[in-house]
């Protein structure tokens, strides 16, 4: 049975976005708690953040794929009331963790709960109408975007309470959440719709063969994986950089933050949708590639904390890249391919969220150390701009040779006139 129900996506919108406010509200207080718990030594708590936080990337990796086929077996409402229980005991296990390991765990466990975007999205397409799916769809979207804007401010005001704040309200929420989904989310998948639940039709790695079809959209998505990389290495050691070189407190760090979520939204909403169809995709992607090169390189050199603030601006509009870049991409395949094509993007942005956090605290932590040859806190960035310089490289190099490969067609059609 199909329901519109308000209380339905109200839910399933709640769900998200406390998906991504818990993802954002331990970011200011996550690192220093790390560091308190790894000795005090900066250096160690950056080594156990990268793995802490590649970890937490490995589990949504592994787990979005089984979790969408396993409620494509059982139904959603279990898996999103199963999910948000299991974010509500990470949460306090993060929130009492004595030691490093046990925050290791919670953060496994908050991985893992975090993959119901999957979830939410099926259960989306199930309860509203092909012609409205876009709109529905747009919670996705919306969610993310307000959490990341929500989260981090609000980590950042209660971190002046305690590092253990954040997420004793982090579990709260998903807790209020899913008492209430308990009593409204009704089921939304017929039993005649389910399949049987495999591990091989849940395998994360299957899926990345389609990219490999075309040799430049395999280049390209080179490129997006090196830009993907790049971000994760601003993410991850943000905090870390910011309170060792200019020693900000969780609110200064918060607030930042919330700010790159504000910029980003509006560079999402309102920039892209009107400058892009002016210069065209392929000028977009290496316009976004330059400015994002620029971005990193003034967080790298920054001597003054203000001067985060105007690079953050033009940071962000680099943000114009992925969405060309998979607007190009999306051209090379037909529409009954669509599906396979995103969910390969989006498992190259996973594996990113597992191997860039570890790159990048390793590069930190050495350049910050008493045996480093010349301190650079700001090595991570440097990092992450010589990772966008690659992707540029690799773009450039891809679209030429798409060109070259169409230009044979546009000539025999010219003759043909």
């Amino acid at each position: 049975m199909q329901t519109n129900s308000r209380h339905v996506l109200i839910f399933i919108f709640t769900t998200l976005l406390i998906d991504v406010l818990g993802f954002g509200i331990v970011i200011p207080v996550l690192p220093h708690l790390v560091t308190e718990l790894s000795g005090g030594d900066p250096s160690r708590g950056a080594h156990m953040l990268g793995w802490m936080t590649g970890s937490f990337g490995l589990m949504q990796f592994l787990f979005s794929p089984m979790l969408g086929n396993a409620s494509d077996r059982f139904g959603r409402r279990p898996v999103l009331l199963l999910a948000l229980i299991m974010a509500v005991v990470d949460y306090s296990i993060m929130g009492l963790a004595p030691t490093v390991a046990w925050l290791f765990l919670g953060r496994i466990l908050t991985g893992m709960s975090g993959a119901s975007f999957t979830v939410a999205g099926a259960y989306i397409a199930d309860v509203t109408p092909p012609e409205k799916r876009a709109q529905s769809f747009g919670l996705l979207g919306a969610a993310f975007g307000v959490g990341f804007i929500l989260g981090p401010a609000a980590g950042g005001l209660l971190g002046m309470v305690s590092d253990r704040a954040p997420f004793w309200v982090a579990a709260a929420l998903a807790l209020l959440n899913a008492i209430y989904g308990f009593f409204v989310l009704p089921e939304s998948l017929k039993p005649e719709n389910r399949r049987p639940f495999t591990l091989a039709s849940a395998n994360p790695i299957k899926g990345l063969g389609i990219l490999a079809r075309h040799q430049w959209v395999l280049a390209m998505t080179g490129a997006l994986l090196l830009v993907g990389l790049a971000q994760q290495s601003l993410q991850v050691t943000w905090v870390l950089y910011t309170t060792y070189r200019f020693h900000w407190k969780p609110l200064d760090n918060g607030l930042s933050l919330a700010m790159i979520g504000v910029c980003v939204a509006v560079v999402q909403g309102v920039i892209l949708g009107r400058l892009v169809p002016a210069i065209g995709e392929r000028r977009a992607v290496i316009l976004g590639l330059i400015i994002n090169i620029v971005g990193f390189l003034g967080f790298a050199f920054s001597t003054r904390g203000w001067m985060m603030y105007p690079t953050m601006i033009v940071w962000c509009l680099s943000g114009i890249t992925g969405p060309s870049l998979q607007g190009l991409l999306s051209k090379q395949f037909g529409a009954n391919e669509q599906g396979g094509v995103q969910g390969a993007l989006t498992s190259v942005q996973s594996l990113t969220a597992v191997v860039g956090p570890v790159l990048a605290t390793q590069v930190f932590a050495y350049f910050t150390s008493t045996h480093a040859p010349v301190r650079l806190p700001g090595s991570s960035f440097l990092l992450g701009a010589i990772f966008v310089a690659l992707a540029t490289v690799l773009a450039v190099i891809a679209m030429r040779h798409h060109e070259e490969a169409h230009e044979p067609e546009a000539e025999v059609a010219s003759t043909a006139v």
